[in-house]
């Protein structure tokens, strides 16, 4: 029987499975975002992993303060200058996220049976039977029999560091709880997750506020990562915080999706977010297993449909302290980049764990195989039947430009864009070849000073599936004629032969506005 949504031919597939994967110039299409911490701070090491693929940075503002993430980020800037790639910076808010308050850093040893007390008096010292956190409603929010996780941040799920635990009963604003299972939580910071349960926290805190209009304005983020986002207002309310700050009102709001509500409320917080962060960390503990691959499937799908970028997380746990993933984290990296996803997240291995750049090479080899089996032509007829017709005028041409591009065997799409818009739309269609988004500068003045739009919008399509984008000379405006536009192919097409992703009778499509027209042409390169 023909399966309708696998190319996998059989002789021929069988065959290549054992042929040694390929290198090429991009590691592969989905992009990879690592979170840079103790073990991946060094330019070294963020070389290397800039080299092996990442290409978007997270600071995780739930731990460390803002003078050791800029330390990190000094660095960063040094490594992108060494190794000439571009990397695009995310900020991750803490948000509604509740801790338990170890001030001593002790490791606390909790027996399966033993009953320990989560207070709202972070006053107390933490020991295995009385345990404080920094929110004073939970005795409100929970009832008898609720299920608590407990871990150390980013806990892996593995059941000897992170803990169960049973609410049996509520002293005023105490919770006695019933421990599941024996562990010991070692490290600075464990964070709580209260299943199925509504936490009365804002989205932005305080905290979340203050660092955002510091450390986020003067780095000028590329994406603010939204924690624990519940409802579209979430999202709106973050977005007029970021849009008064400075250069900050070009920031792209990433939902993080992580429990019940902001799954119940997906619909509209996609509408309103510009990408869609899966946080199947927490997520996994408020859903049943058995729910955790439909969700992923949903979400994933209406972010496509959208054009939005949709990013999973939580892929190779076990790579945190090994050196390759297990049989089913590989399987799991496939399956997220057949189901449609743009960028695989990396948090815990790269931020504590010991193989941060072999993890990153790991998941893009993974990916890149991913992608020669996606069905290109199953996805593009069906986002061009959700778009429906009469389509619009840029959608029309982004969908005939990866047609032709199939159709002709094209080896890349060359796209020009001053917003970036033209360019997410192509690679919305998920064209089989790499897109370079070539985004032509705009001269703009807030009457005190001349400056070029552009390295935002380029930064940006880091995080979106097959975009790879490269800044034109500010020399060749946008909107100028033909003549400068053929210079600025010259050096594209001069950028994709030095990648190697161009050679010679080559065939290339070409996307760009010729005055008031859009016009998709197919070029054929000379020696």
């Amino acid at each position: 029987m023909h399966s309708s949504h696998l190319l996998l031919e059989e002789p021929i597939r069988m065959a290549s499975i054992l042929e040694p994967s390929k290198a090429s110039f991009f590691p592969a299409m989905t992009k990879i975002v690592g979170t840079l911490g103790p073990k991946s701070r060094s330019v070294e090491v963020i070389s290397g992993c800039l080299s092996a693929g990442m290409s978007v940075a997270r600071f995780d503002f739930s731990w460390g303060d803002p003078e050791y993430h800029q330390e990190t980020l000094e660095n960063l800037k040094a490594a992108v200058k060494s190794t000439k790639k571009l990397c695009a910076v995310m900020l991750d808010t803490v948000g509604a996220e509740l801790q338990v308050v170890n001030k001593s850093e002790k490791a606390i040893s909790l027996k399966a049976d033993d009953s320990v007390v989560l207070t709202p008096d972070q006053g107390q010292e933490a020991s295995s039977e009385l345990l404080p956190i920094n929110f004073d409603g939970l005795s409100k929010a929970v009832k008898k029999g609720d299920t608590i996780f407990l871990g150390q941040y980013l806990f892996t799920g593995s059941e000897t560091t992170s803990v169960w635990l049973e609410v049996a009963e509520l002293k005023g604003d105490d919770v006695v709880c019933v421990v599941k299972n024996s562990a010991t939580l070692a490290g600075s910071l464990f964070t709580l997750h209260a299943s199925q349960v509504p936490i009365d926290l804002p989205t932005l805190s305080d905290k979340d506020k203050e660092v955002i209009s510091t450390w986020g304005l003067k780095n000028k983020i590329d994406f603010l990562s939204l924690s624990y986002t519940r409802h579209a207002e979430d999202v709106r309310q973050a977005r007029e915080f970021v849009s008064k700050l400075g250069d900050l009102y070009q920031t792209q709001i990433f939902a993080k999706i992580e429990n019940i509500e902001g799954l119940t409320h997906f619909d509209e917080i996609l509408q309103e977010a510009d990408g869609i962060i899966l946080s199947r960390g927490n997520l996994g503990i408020d859903l049943p297993p058995e729910k955790v691959f439909l969700f992923q499937k949903a979400a994933l799908y209406k972010c496509n449909m959208a054009g939005k970028p949709a990013v999973v997380t939580r892929v190779v746990d076990s790579m945190t302290d090994n050196l390759r993933p297990t049989r089913a984290e590989a399987t799991d990296v496939a399956n997220a980049v057949l189901d449609g996803s743009d960028a695989i997240l990396l948090g815990a291995e790269t931020l504590r764990g010991l193989y941060p750049i072999e993890t990153i090479s790991t998941v893009g080899k993974i990916c890149a195989e991913a992608e020669k089996v996606f069905n290109q032509d199953l996805y593009f007829k069906k986002t061009a039947k959700y778009v429906g017709e009469p389509m619009t005028h840029l959608e029309s041409i982004a969908s005939s430009a990866v047609r032709a591009a199939i159709k002709v065997k094209a080896s890349v799409i060359i796209c020009f864009t001053s917003s970036g818009r033209a360019a997410r739309l192509i690679a919305k269609y998920r064209p089989t070849m790499p897109v370079l988004s070539v985004v032509v500068p705009r001269l703009k003045t807030n009457q005190l000073k001349w400056s070029f739009s552009g390295a935002f919008e380029a930064r940006q399509s880091l995080i979106v599936r097959g975009l790879f984008p490269m800044l034109a000379d500010p020399r060749h405006p946008a909107e100028s004629t033909n003549a400068t536009n053929e210079s600025v192919l010259k050096v594209a097409l001069e950028h994709g032969k030095a990648s190697g992703v161009v050679k010679s009778h080559d065939r290339v499509v070409v996307c760009q506005k010729v005055g008031d027209a859009s016009v998709v042409k197919i070029i054929e390169l000379e020696d």
